[in-house]
């Protein structure tokens, strides 16, 4: 009998209809043996995530501000799932709990080992991590009741070093093992515990890493991601009108798409299954029927399409810097490197010439460190000019098939020109799996409109 880890996100679990939904999807399967969830997302377009309200909570806490009508409202939601699903997981309990760890105050002087004076404020116990967790974790409690399943708690069984790093291997196995004693389990995304047994959350998203972990360690057949669209469209619909959908696409593919900002699916979330050959699909709560997106290791599954998608994000600031007979100059990129490395920068993308070379980097990288950034490189280059271009974005082109058709970038370069675009930056990996432009942000949904209409029509 085959076995499926399901995840399903915020949407899904925003209310008792859509958690109902859940329970029938579940039930159709029975090879859906563990269910990952996220906290409830927004039940309408004013409503608020419960994970966006926790923050809010810890923000109100380290601002000795309060904090009591937001953790209501939190409460209340919860409440409300249980009278509406008739469940009783104790929901009061939980929250005066959560209330004692708010209010948990170090001792007096134990605070960075300074006597603390009578007018500091004394910081809640109550991490951030921890405050945010606990959305996955009443979720999951809710849920796991609802569909008679076990909750198996994610604390203890995904593990993070002392510096906050995944540790995969030694995740895999404990989950595994956990795994082994429950037929059928609901388990919280998002977070793990440090060596301390502190809790530790992923990023934003993090749900989705938490289902592929499971997927992994379960030797899933199928990872499913359940969310509120049916699997990956081709570019944005807020941008292209009716996109195609995308029905099957590669790991490859999918981390291009996803890192140039396909939200679909979080990044990181790959990894864990593309390790194992854990196919992926990509499936919507609200149109069950729908067959979404397979992600599988398979190059040729799309074999005879050019393009698989077009993606791109905006706000980068592009540094262009020219140097004569930089090519001949041994250390010059590593020069740049080390400074950028002074100021925390990372790089997005290095597009360069013979005796140029351009550093493509996000504004949030930047902020008040431009001026500085560029004194540095006047003083330490020694470079010939130095141009900047702002407000700039990036686009991502994305296909096993451009590979192996010639005219792909002509045919792409020559719709963008078309469509009275001017690019600013070229940029492709040697895989030849995509091409990234960099253009004004005033022009970035007029370039995807003209790439699309090209490839797809």
């Amino acid at each position: 009998m085959s076995l499926i880890v399901a995840k399903f996100g915020g949407s899904s679990a925003a209310d008792g209809l859509q958690i109902r939904k859940i329970k029938t999807i579940v039930e159709s399967d029975p090879a859906k043996r563990f269910i990952v969830v996220s906290a409830p997302g927004k039940r309408f377009d004013a409503d608020s995530k419960i994970t966006d309200m926790l923050y809010l909570i810890k923000t109100q806490v380290d601002m000795s501000a309060p904090y009591d009508q937001v953790l209501q409202v939190v409460k209340e939601r919860y409440l409300g799932l249980e009278a509406d699903l008739g469940v009783n997981i104790g929901i009061s309990a939980e929250f005066a709990e959560i209330e004692k760890m708010l209010n948990a105050r170090p001792p007096k002087g134990a605070q960075n080992d300074k006597p603390a004076r009578g007018d500091e404020k004394q910081s809640s116990l109550c991490s951030a991590d921890y405050l945010a967790s606990r959305g996955e974790y009443l979720s999951a409690k809710v849920i796991a009741a609802y569909l008679c399943y076990d909750f198996v708690d994610t604390a203890g069984l995904v593990l993070f070093n002392n510096k906050g790093k995944f540790l995969h291997e030694e995740t895999n196995e404990a989950l595994a093992k956990e795994l082994a004693k429950h037929k059928n389990a609901v388990l919280p995304g998002f977070y793990g515990t440090m060596p301390d047994g502190s809790i530790k959350t992923f990023s934003r998203g993090g749900s989705d890493i938490t289902g592929s972990i499971v997927a992994r360690a379960a030797k899933a057949d199928v990872y499913e991601n359940w969310t509120d669209v049916s699997g990956f469209l081709m570019a944005d619909p807020r941008i292209v009108e009716n996109p195609k959908g995308i029905k099957t696409l590669s790991y490859k593919e999918l981390r291009e798409l996803s890192y140039m900002g396909a939200s679909v699916l979080h990044e990181n979330a790959i990894y864990p299954v593309r390790l194992a050959g854990i196919p992926i699909n990509i499936r919507n709560t609200n149109a069950p029927d729908d067959s979404g997106t397979f992600i599988t290791a398979d190059d040729t599954a799309r074999r005879g399409e050019i393009i698989t998608g077009i993606a791109g994000n905006k706000d980068f600031t592009v540094i262009g810097i020219y140097k004569n007979m930089m090519s001949n100059e041994t250390g010059f990129i590593k020069r740049i490197l080390s400074i950028l490395e002074d100021y925390n920068i990372p790089i997005e993308h290095i597009p360069s010439g013979i005796d140029t070379v351009s550093l493509v980097i996000a504004d949030k990288y930047l902020e008040d460190k431009l001026g500085d950034l560029i004194d540095d490189f006047e003083k330490k280059l020694d470079a010939d000019t130095i141009e900047l271009f702002e407000n700039m974005s990036l686009i991502a082109t994305v296909g096993h098939g451009m590979a192996s058709v010639p005219g792909v970038a002509a045919k792409l370069f020559s719709a963008i020109t078309d469509a009275g675009v001017n690019i600013r930056m070229i940029d492709q990996g040697s895989s030849e799996m995509n091409i990234i432009v960099g253009v004004e942000t005033k022009d970035f949904e007029t370039a995807i409109r003209a790439i699309y209409k090209a490839f797809v029509g």
